[in-house]
């Protein structure tokens, strides 16, 4: 059971609690996935943006989430569940990445449908990471995921912006970055993030933490769409 978010939460005691993650299920389709009372948090993100590289570093373990060799090509929703001594508190969702030009049109536009229909339908969804390449901005694709999800976040679904790779960027870079992010998001959460420079991380964990912690057992859903978009 969660227990009541009774304050600002020791980075230490939130990495701990990341670390724990393990494998859940993977499922290829929506209709694969186990339900679950759960408070889970997806990810979500182009096939270039980092995604299992912050998932990797914010677990604290190397190979958790699977980066392919070819970007794209990995078409599941894998789920990892968190919590001590194998009870599960929490599930991080990692979703495909999209966009990647080498993925056959028919597969990318099968993967949007299924990310669409979860994000709109998953009842137990409490939050949404988003990571992003700073130095490329939102992209168009990043830009239909926002739109599919405000409904929800306007309902009270938690939503991140990550900007990864921050190493690359300077100062004043990293600064213009993380304003046109929020500009781009309506004033969403925004942090700029890198696993090389160990930036950000304990910021991310403590946010994990707090979002699945909650006194509330979880954010109110969206009722389904009366015409989900078809799997």
């Amino acid at each position: 059971m969660n227990q009541p978010n009774k304050g600002p939460v020791d980075p230490k005691v939130a990495l701990g609690w990341l670390h724990t993650a393990r494998f859940l299920t993977t499922a290829p389709q929506l209709e694969h996935l186990p339900a679950l009372d759960q408070p889970e948090i997806a990810f979500v993100g182009r096939s270039n943006a980092g995604k299992s590289t912050c998932i990797n570093t914010l677990t604290q373990q190397h190979r958790l989430a699977f980066a392919s060799k070819t970007p794209g090509r990995t078409q599941s929703i894998n789920l990892f569940a968190l919590g001590k001594q194998s009870l599960t508190d929490a599930v991080l969702a990692d979703l495909p990445g999209y966009g990647y030009a080498a993925v056959p049109k028919q597969a990318k536009l099968r993967w949007q449908r299924v990310m669409a229909n979860y994000l709109m339908t998953r009842a137990n969804l409490r939050a949404v990471v988003l990571l992003c390449d700073p130095r490329h901005g939102l992209t168009e694709l990043d830009d239909i995921l926002l739109d599919v999800i405000r409904p929800r976040v306007e309902k009270g679904l938690h939503f991140l912006v990550l900007l990864t790779k921050a190493d690359k960027l300077n100062r004043s870079e990293a600064a213009q970055a993380l304003s046109i992010a929020r500009l781009q998001t309506g004033g969403g959460q925004v942090q700029l993030f890198s696993a090389l420079k160990r930036q950000g991380i304990e910021e991310a964990a403590c946010t994990l933490w707090d979002w699945t912690h909650e006194t509330s057992t979880a954010a109110e859903p969206s009722a389904p769409p009366a015409d989900p978009i078809p799997s």
